[in-house]
């Protein structure tokens, strides 16, 4: 019993420990070969620097494990290697609390909206690193807005209701700000067929013959960014309508032109509003091979005279091209188009961020109150964007926005209903699943879109440990000479590998050495058996020389099969690869099982008395009655007396269950008859067994017998000829004793009823008496009486 409970404690003992290789199996499984590789596996995996941590037949890379399960492995916690990611604030100017009424006033660039403004974070590879980002909305904030405008035709009587926008847009903004510029533009088509119409009359005056315009033209700046709202008035009552062929118009062309031709326009590093006013669709790229223009837009500035002059070399650009640049130049658009053209320029907003989509009425004359909703809808939500991160880095948003509002995932980018001077931040994780190829730090921006702030975010990445700074070139440990040794461990020159430098990729064609050593790519090398030499497996030697390890992975032995009684295979058969080869008439895990029978033989000569198997030379009872060696003992089965009852009822008394078969079924013992029992045998006087016998039939009648086996072979049964029965019962004075207990409850009854009523009888009577006592009898008139006499009395009767 005590060798089993040992037995089972080992197997818990082994199955935990495999169950904790399992859960570091990770770091292992990587193969790391030196400690900058084990660092950028993850974040839980650490490198044991000590030079005698590896057992025998250990590879390089375990090291590389769990903190916990190198520390359980006997690596000190000095001797592991896990450096952490950490963040510095390189630059943290507070923002700005600014007043509209305070007489000085910040210029731009005195301006912050965002804090911080420049990080530092060391990345380790699996390990997130968390800052918070703080917006405030500045009040009085500088605001550049471009007024770009469709000058078709179509457009002339907008075009009066814009002349005088400078002074009024000018007076309004005063409410938003104090710093505000204004410019123009516009915009018709390009140049060339089958937009416009070439030939000279047209190029001149491209309107009817009544009709006084101006020449067709892609995009024209008008008028540069300026303060003077008057200026604006003045140049824009000079423009005049053109016209085109086709319905929608090159407004695109103008867009980029103003997105990318920032010292042309005068844009200042402040908010940057485009007012888009159109009541006609746009052109996009693919459009240009219409007039046969192929080249793709450069995204380029290509103004001459504050006119674009490639318009006939370059296509329109794309949605996404467009939506680059507006995003890059910090610039947001105000679509200020008719009804008409709603659902197309909804569906352009959705693909450009920070837009904003505004009714205009058929003459422009809501275009200041369009302007100052859109800039009141643009600003009042910040929507965070980053640049192109490095491969293997990502980025999450949290925010937390107004009244505790939180949003994750997309919608951790943005935050709504901000108003002016109300403060969000933002919750910024940045990780590294590997590092950079060229192992360099790496810059990225984040910015609301929209905003000219941005946070600088210089990235550098842990790919090396401390250790690695301190290790020795050539070193003779690595075989003589082949590799560094750093960090506890060879990192090999190129060409060569093992663990000590010690093979040649000439004559291995794998980097993983250890891999052709482990069987079933698990993390035990030759098995714990052997040593790993350039990628095959060295068995050890036992101090026994009759014990051996073998195998490809050393993981068959000739002494580790189950033993019995102490002794190898039960010294009956012979141990190959920890599995027991039996010799004849034996088998088993431990060859201890005997297939000879002879021992499992009952009386009868039946192998366990044909009611169980013999196996392993004992008998395994199948009737679970029987027991014993040879299943012959059977305590629970019914005597002597119970087992020939029946024959001996029906032979004796001709009645049982076996009367019908009594000639068949009970004819194996002689029967003697017996007058009473006194003449029954009796065991003293007899030299073999005699069994008594008291039996009762199915009347309730006794009856005796002896039952005895005479040589082995000769029964004798003795019964006693009569029965023995039980006396009737006397009838007669049952019956009576039955009438007379009937006859004498009926009387009782009787009497109880009469004395009932007499005592009802007598209490009534006493009532009425008592009744008739208290009565008062009235003698005057019967009020039911009435007379049977009526009496008339004649009116006009005088008495005469």
């Amino acid at each position: 019993m005590d060798l089993k409970l040992l037995s089972i404690a080992t197997l818990l003992g082994i199955l935990c420990f495999c169950s904790a290789q399992q859960e570091g199996s990770d770091c292992i499984k990587a193969n790391a070969q030196s400690c900058g590789e084990c660092i950028q596996v993850a974040e839980k995996c650490g490198w044991c620097t000590d030079a005698d941590f590896l057992k025998q037949g250990e590879s390089k890379s375990a090291r590389c494990d769990e903190l916990k399960s190198l520390i359980t492995k006997g690596c000190s916690k000095a001797k592991i290697e896990n450096p952490r990611g950490s963040i510095s604030i390189d630059k943290d100017k507070p923002v700005t609390n600014r007043k509209k009424d305070v007489a000085e006033k910040l210029k731009p660039d005195q301006i912050t909206q965002i804090q911080p403004q420049k990080l530092s974070l060391n990345l380790r590879s699996g390990e997130a690193q968390t800052f918070k980002l703080k917006f405030k909305r500045a009040e009085d904030y500088p605001i550049d807005l471009y007024y770009l405008m469709d000058l078709s035709f179509s457009m002339k009587d907008d075009l009066e209701n814009v002349k005088n926008l400078g002074t009024d847009l000018m007076r309004e903004m005063q409410e938003i700000t104090s710093d505000f510029k204004i410019g123009f533009g516009s915009f018709v088509e390009k140049t060339v067929m089958p937009y416009i119409s070439t030939t000279p009359a047209r190029l001149l005056n491209p309107c009817t013959s009544n009709e006084n315009c101006t020449s067709p033209f892609s995009y024209k700046n008008v008028l540069k960014l300026t303060e003077n709202g008057q200026q604006f008035n003045s140049l824009v009552s000079k423009q005049q309508i053109s016209g085109n062929l086709d319905s929608p118009e090159g407004g695109f062309d103008a867009i980029m032109q103003v997105a990318v031709c920032g010292d042309a326009i005068g844009w200042r590093n402040v908010t940057r509003l485009l007012v888009f006013s159109t009541d006609a669709g746009f052109h996009f790229a693919g459009d240009g091979k219409l007039g046969g223009i192929v080249l793709p837009n450069d995204g380029k500035c290509h103004l001459e005279n504050n006119m674009y002059t490639m318009s006939h070399y370059y296509d329109y650009p794309s949605i996404a091209h467009l939506v680059q640049k507006l995003s890059d130049n910090n610039i947001q658009t105000i679509f200020a188009v008719t009804e008409e053209f709603q659902p197309v320029y909804k569906e352009l907003k959705n693909l450009i961020p920070k837009s904003a989509v505004g009714t205009l009425s058929s003459n422009s004359s809501n275009v200041i109150k369009l302007i100052i909703d859109s800039y009141n809808s643009l600003s009042s939500e910040v929507i965070l964007e980053n640049n192109k991160v490095p491969e293997g880095v990502s980025i999450k948003y949290k925010s937390i926005c107004k009244n505790g509002v939180v949003g994750t995932g997309e919608n951790g980018r943005k935050c709504s209903n901000i108003s002016i001077g109300d403060e969000v931040s933002f919750d910024i994780t940045i990780e590294s699943q590997k590092c950079p190829s060229q192992g360099k730090s790496e810059t990225i921006r984040i910015k609301p879109l929209g905003f000219n702030e941005d946070v600088e975010i210089v990235l550098n990445f842990i790919c090396e440990c401390e250790c690695s700074k301190g290790g020795e070139p050539l070193s003779k440990i690595c075989h003589n000479g082949n590799g560094t040794f750093e960090c506890g461990a060879c990192r090999c020159n190129e060409g060569r590998i093992g663990r000590l430098c010690e093979c040649s990729t000439d004559e291995v064609r794998t980097d993983d050495l250890d891999g052709n050593c482990r069987k079933d790519n698990g993390t035990d090398i030759c098995s714990n058996n052997g040593d790993c030499v350039c990628g095959t497996c060295e068995c050890k030697k036992r101090e026994n020389p009759e014990e051996r390890y073998s195998g490809k992975f050393c993981d068959c032995d000739n002494f580790n099969c189950d033993r019995s009684n102490n002794k190898l295979c039960g010294g009956h058969g012979r141990c190959e690869c920890r599995v027991c080869i039996c010799d004849a008439n034996y088998t088993g895990s431990a060859c201890d099982c005997s297939l000879d029978t002879s021992t499992c033989l009952a009386a009868n000569k039946q192998i366990c008395n044909g009611r169980g198997t013999c196996e392993c030379g004992v008998c395994k009872c199948t009737n679970p009655k029987f027991q014993g060696p040879t299943c012959e003992i059977c305590p629970t089965c019914p005597g002597v007396c119970a087992e020939h009852k029946e024959c001996v009822q029906c032979r004796a008394f001709e009645t049982g269950e076996k009367k019908d078969t009594c000639q068949r079924d009970c004819s194996y013992f002689n029967l003697i008859r017996v007058k009473d029992r006194d003449k029954l045998p009796q065991p003293a006087d007899q030299s073999y067994p005699l069994s008594h016998c008291k039996e009762r039939d199915a009347n309730d009648c006794w009856f005796y017998y002896t039952y005895a086996v005479r040589n082995d072979t000769m029964r004798e049964v003795y019964v006693v000829e009569t029965l023995e029965c039980p006396a009737g019962p006397d009838i007669i004075p049952i019956v009576a004793g039955v009438v007379a207990g009937i006859v004498l409850i009926g009387l009782a009854l009787l009497l109880i009823w009469k004395l009932l009523m007499i005592i009802h009888d007598r209490r009534e009577f006493a009532k009425f008496e008592k009744e008739k006592m208290n009565a008062k009898w009235d003698t005057g008139e019967n009020p039911i009486y009435k007379s049977a006499v009526t009496t008339v009395v004649n009116p006009k009767y005088e008495g005469k």
